[in-house]
């Protein structure tokens, strides 16, 4: 009989390789429409589905504090600003490389989380952080020709997702999932729609339009998988499958759009992946220990 964690790990690896096919559907689209009528054509789509299950859950924003209004705007700024550099390292290197930086948001995030929110964080983490940070360098390699804009754009991007992220997790855990992936999908329609005056809208050839429902579709299905994942088994458990988007990312790269990436990208994200994958384990160490000091149990010896 399949348990919820081994179901749960089934929706995160779809849901994290529908993101890498919506990457590549965007990829294509960069060939033949200008940045923002991309973000601005899928945003107006997004939106509206979102919004649709918004309002069968008959939840609305007047209903949430001030401080978690204020941090949805917070988050959908963010996001804006994730989606704007994401665009731009997508569209000038490759689809696996991009992604694996991207990689390295958990060690980020936890580091952000110890520094700003004086989450515990012992020195094994901080060591696996350090030596993840030594992965990301060996895949965008500063000082080299490998090193362009678009390397700056992808770290750019980890900078913006890691505040998301921990705007998401100081957010009241009774704000709907849906409100808060309608506000983030109306912000960066919103910063595509401004950024669009600058470009010149062009009518999409029929293959395009192929392409602009994939990611609508594949978005959709992504949020929607990710967010069953972490709702239907442990988070400790279920997490590192997200990592199932570096293998498709490549996997895609190399079939759909011939793109291989050199040898240190493989070591950086061997790297990257292997301390992430350790940093969720030691969080989900330091979580069940507090929870066993909370209910008064024994608890094995050990800095988290």
């Amino acid at each position: 009989m399949m348990t919820d964690n081994l179901r749960a790990a089934l929706f995160m690896m779809a849901g994290s390789s529908a993101f890498a096919v919506n990457d590549t559907f965007l990829k294509l689209l960069g060939d033949s429409l200008g940045m923002f009528q991309i973000i601005t054509m899928r945003g107006v789509v997004v939106s509206l589905v979102f919004a649709a299950l918004l309002w069968t859950q008959r939840a609305t924003i007047t209903a949430l504090t001030r401080r978690d209004r204020w941090f949805l705007t917070l988050r959908s700024g963010a996001e804006m600003g994730a989606a704007f550099f994401f665009f731009k390292a997508l569209f000038n290197m490759p689809l696996a490389t991009v992604t694996a930086i991207l990689q390295v948001v958990p060690l980020t995030v936890a580091a952000a989380a110890y520094l700003f929110l004086k989450e515990p964080l012992g020195w094994r983490r901080l060591s696996a952080i350090l030596f993840g940070m030594f992965g990301v360098m060996l895949i965008v390699r500063p000082g080299t020709d490998s090193f362009t804009m678009a390397s700056v754009y992808a770290l750019l991007c980890v900078g913006m997702v890691t505040l998301r992220d921990l705007t998401t997790r100081v957010m009241a855990k009774g704000v709907p999932s849906s409100m808060v992936a309608l506000t983030t999908a109306v912000g960066v329609m919103l910063m595509g729609a401004g950024g669009s005056v600058t470009e010149i809208w062009v009518m999409p050839a029929p293959v395009s339009w192929v392409w602009l429902g994939g990611t609508v579709v594949f978005t959709v299905l992504g949020y929607y998988l990710v967010i069953l994942a972490m709702r239907t088994g442990e988070l400790t458990f279920v997490a590192p499958f997200r990592y199932a988007s570096l293998l498709a990312a490549l996997v895609l790269g190399w079939f759909v759009l011939a793109e291989w990436p050199a040898p240190l990208t493989f070591l950086g994200s061997a790297i990257v992946v292997a301390t992430g994958v350790y940093t969720l384990y030691r969080e989900g160490r330091l979580r069940r220990r507090a929870m066993a000091e909370k209910a008064g149990l024994p608890h094995a010896p050990g800095e988290c």
